[in-house]
């Protein structure tokens, strides 16, 4: 096992405050014989002291480009943005969420960099869930009621609706377009708060779980374009969680039902790293979270957990740091070649694509994984 660098930059999206190591990450990275740069006030967003790095054995750097420069691999939280894509090169990895699908900017750039792109969304388990995406999943489902409950109140635009209504004025209607791990946890945050919910999705075997184990006030619905229309029509808080790995999310909601819409509802779009499922979904921030299409309240903000560092810092990174000290350890050709759920996370690398979902969102050539060691890239 050879020592590589590994870099941690501060993010730099709009009010993103989480971090992609935490210290006792540093730590293990540090005690397998790795380098580790941490640009300085990386983790203050997540509460966590340069001091606390420096104890695990951390190089604290002033500047974000010699954290990159310096690096073999970079682990980040968020993708790189337009005034990182400078920093990219063949012979860097970059380990974060990419959400490929979303951007052919961002994709041509990590394409003409040449560099190695191996994208927390993607990488697979025995069991075919995506174990780097659940922790923000269930960080993202939970905060989209939170935050359509907020957004429902007359003085936020929404429609004046109190989820849980009181004696004598009925509850509020939830949406959830999804049954996976973000409408689960929306579907059991809404209930939990006292709203009559319907949780949307395709697959029967995922509707007969979430009926056994959902609480009574939420009800399954097999998904059609009628039944959601239907739904929609009567719904004070529609939440979008409908995710297709590595490819654009479906289009669920189309601009046309939200003239049928109660005036000031409310659509959390948690789909919005992947496109969005309602049509008129754009990523919005922290800072400037909602716009008004047709009476409709929209809350499309890209990096939700980052409203919650601490938490969805701690909660990603127990997921991360087992791949990230696996992949320093053993470097890229092994962690893809030896296990093909891993297989998946490399997007792009080489200025080729290698996942399957951005090959179709772009149309692009898709190589197999044994292209990997002839196209000259980061290979250990």
């Amino acid at each position: 096992m050879s020592s590589r660098t590994i870099g941690v930059p501060k993010e730099i999206k709009q009010q993103e405050q989480r971090v992609s190591v935490v210290p006792s990450g540093a730590f293990l990275l540090v005690k397998a014989g790795h380098k580790v740069l941490v640009e300085k006030g990386a983790g203050l967003g997540s509460g966590i002291q340069d001091q606390e790095y420096i104890d695990a054995g951390c190089e604290m750097v002033a500047e974000a480009s010699e954290v990159w420069s310096r690096s073999e691999i970079v682990v980040k939280v968020k993708e790189p943005l337009a005034a990182e894509y400078g920093y990219l090169r063949p012979d860097l990895i970059v380990f974060t969420y990419f959400h490929f699908a979303a951007s052919r900017e961002l994709t041509d750039a990590c394409l003409e960099s040449g560099v190695a792109a191996i994208a927390y969304e993607t990488i697979e388990d025995s069991q075919g869930a995506l174990p780097l995406l659940t922790p923000m999943s269930e960080v993202a489902g939970r905060m989209s009621v939170l935050a359509g409950a907020t957004v429902l109140q007359r003085q936020n635009g929404g429609r004046g609706v109190l989820m849980p209504g009181v004696p004598g004025v009925e509850p509020g209607r939830v949406v959830v377009l999804g049954g996976g791990v973000v409408g689960s946890n929306a579907a059991k945050m809404a209930a939990g708060l006292g709203a009559r919910v319907k949780i949307f999705d395709i697959d029967l075997d995922r509707l007969r779980y979430l009926d056994d184990t959902m609480p009574a006030n939420v009800n399954t619905c097999f998904s059609t374009p009628f039944s959601i229309r239907e739904a929609v029509q009567q719904a004070d808080l529609v939440v979008g969680a409908v995710l297709v790995a590595g490819d654009r999310a479906p289009v669920l909601v189309p601009k046309e039902w939200l003239s049928e819409m109660p005036e000031g509802s409310v659509i959390v779009d948690v789909a919005v790293d992947q496109g969005g499922c309602v049509e008129t979904c754009r990523a919005t921030t922290h800072a400037e979270p909602t716009y008004v299409v047709d009476g409709v309240v929209h809350y499309c903000v890209a990096n939700m957990p980052g409203a919650v560092s601490r938490t969805s810092t701690f909660a990603l990174t127990n997921a991360t740091q087992p791949y990230l000290v696996d992949l320093a350890n053993i470097g890229l050709e092994a962690f893809v070649k030896r296990d093909p759920l891993r297989a998946q996370g490399l997007n792009v690398c080489g200025g080729k694509v290698f996942h399957r979902g951005v090959s179709k969102a772009f149309e692009m050539p898709l190589h197999p994984i044994d292209d990997l060691p002839a196209i000259g890239g980061p290979v250990r």
